[in-house]
């Protein structure tokens, strides 16, 4: 089920009410938006935000009772799964982080480290990988963890029952065996290039082979691993409670646990931290303005370049975005500079290419900035009989409903009508995968700190759908060279080669690249040892400190 929005249509404005998450609430109406002003100038002022917050604390907001020594964090949706077979997303993987551990791991500095193997070698040859495991690693049912556990994970995601969305990452894996109760041996087909650094994705991680086939298809629900949390408890569309692992074989954390309160609103999110109900809050783009020229928080604002891109996914594989021309009018038609500028406020860079800027050293032209007479131009001689209307899936956040409205209101500038469609998260996941889509919004996370993270999963026609390739882009020539890359061990070559694929990629409009976003998190002052990474699945939470 689905909220429908129309731009560009003539008709009333029918209020939809809530936040839109049709799971929880029914679908009691389509929203119809007129395409009227410009909404890159006419969104609400930071003064009209403060207004509301202060509305909400006066009559919704309340302290709550709290759970000595846990740290309060704000998710925007309910998880889809806690299963690393089936995490595909940005906050699933943050959470499975907390629950599970990988052969390897990265720090700080994006650096492989040991996680469960206490040491590796590697072959010549590039083609074998050959881990020793720790003796102290139990699982949170008190089981230790097994060389058996490590294959039986592995050759889990590479099964073809398992249906897993990350089987791409073990595609060029030939043989995973168990030497001993404490050696594991992995052989490639071929030579890859960041395989240990691929090992530290939460697909990796390292599942309990008992609880699996215990629980079958709910383990995602009750999931079983080792790291220095375990799940409590799970209220859908309330809150993930996760507790400290006392058992945990490197340092236990020092808090006693971490909830995950699921709230959809950004208004509700801010206003729940500002009375002290959060400990952290994600700063979103409608509140970043009052927040930063708040001097009580000055101190307390952590910031990190992101290693994530943003786009608009343009459907290739079916009419009429198949149409490269169409394609380009669209890129041409939207000002993403002044979107970064006044919606998202300087929050992120520019970005006109898949792989973020501080992952590579070169430079992707700008083929198409914004330009609506060329984008005009790109329109007639596409040959797209008018008029030309396109179903646009974001999901049921708010920041993701306003890009996409802002969007609409340019393509509607050059005749592109379009019809936004909003989604809970979960089901718009399956949508967008199942290729039901002609555009949708989404964002792209290093899972590993490789620019072939952001070219293989997005762009092999290897990947169509959950594996990364939500464009369904299909390009021979492309596929070609990024299994090049994969093999190049030579730095500056891997990185003449992706240079070779972006330019493509930029050059067909297979996406529409808008921006690289900084991260911007703050906390309370209680709040001692938080750090913000640059991956998510970094952070293990256990340095954070609660002292009141």
């Amino acid at each position: 089920m689905y909220r429908l929005r129309h731009n560009g249509v003539k008709g009333s404005s029918l209020a939809t009410g809530g936040s839109g998450l049709i799971n929880e609430r029914s679908a009691c109406g389509l929203g119809l938006r007129e395409g009227g002003a410009n909404p890159c100038v006419s969104r609400q002022s930071p003064s009209f935000f403060l207004l509301l917050l202060i509305l909400l604390l006066c009559t919704c907001s309340s302290r709550v009772e709290r759970l000595e020594g846990y740290l309060y964090c704000r998710i925007s949706a309910n998880p889809t799964t806690l299963d690393p077979a089936y995490v595909v997303d940005v906050m699933g993987g943050m959470i499975a982080a907390k629950l599970y551990n990988g052969l390897v791991r990265l720090d700080g500095n994006l650096q492989v480290v040991p996680d469960i193997a206490r040491k590796w070698t590697i072959s010549d040859d590039g083609l074998t990988y050959r881990f020793v495991l720790r003796s102290d690693v139990v699982f949170h049912n008190g089981q230790p963890l097994t060389a058996s556990d490590v294959v039986y994970s592995l050759k889990r995601i590479q099964a073809p029952q398992t249906h897993s969305p990350n089987a791409w990452m073990l595609k060029n894996v030939d043989n995973i065996n168990m030497l001993d109760n404490a050696t594991v041996e992995l052989t490639l087909k071929k030579p890859f290039a960041p395989f240990l650094k691929l090992l530290t994705m939460p697909a990796a991680y390292i599942v309990s082979e008992v609880e699996v086939k215990r629980l079958g298809n709910d383990f995602g629900l009750h999931p079983v691993g080792t790291g220095p949390f375990a799940v409590a408890r799970w209220n859908p569309d309330n809150d993930v409670v996760l507790k400290r692992n006392e058992s945990y074989f490197n340092t236990p954390a020092k808090i006693s646990g971490i909830v995950y309160k699921i709230i959809p609103e950004d208004i509700t999110s801010v206003t729940e931290f500002i009375i002290g109900n959060l400990d952290t809050l994600g700063v979103p783009s409608s509140a970043y303005s009052m927040l930063m020229k708040d001097a009580r928080y000055t101190d307390l604002l952590d910031h990190s370049e992101g290693l994530n891109t943003y786009y608009l996914g343009l459907n290739t594989s079916k009419a009429p975005l198949n149409n490269p021309s169409l394609r380009k009018a669209i890129a041409c038609a939207i000002d993403r500079k002044k979107i970064l500028e006044s919606y998202l406020q300087r929050q992120g860079r520019y970005a006109n290419s898949p792989v973020p800027d501080i992952l590579k050293s070169y430079t992707v032209e700008d083929y198409y900035p914004y330009d609506p007479e060329r984008a005009r131009a790109f329109l007639k001689t596409s040959g797209v009989k008018d008029p030309i209307t396109l179903r646009f899936y974001v999901s049921a956040i708010q920041e993701s409903i306003d890009v996409a409205e802002i969007i609409a209101y340019y393509l509607n500038q050059v005749g592109i009508r379009v019809e936004i469609r909003i989604l809970e998260w979960s089901a718009y996941k399956v949508a967008v995968n199942n290729g039901e889509s002609d555009m949708f919004w989404l964002s792209w996370w290093a899972d590993y700190p490789d620019g072939e993270n952001f070219l293989y999963p997005m762009f092999h026609s290897s990947n169509f759908g959950a594996g990364g390739n939500r464009v369904r882009y299909s390009n021979p020539y492309v596929d070609a060279l990024i299994e090049k890359g994969q093999t190049t061990l030579v730095e500056s070559e891997k990185e003449a080669v992706y240079q070779d694929v972006e330019d493509v990629i930029a050059t067909e409009a297979a996406a529409v690249f808008f921006w690289h976003r900084n991260d911007y998190i703050l906390r309370q002052p209680w709040i001692k040892g938080y750090r913000l990474y640059p991956i998510y699945n970094i952070d293990k939470a256990t340095e954070i400190e609660i002292k009141r």
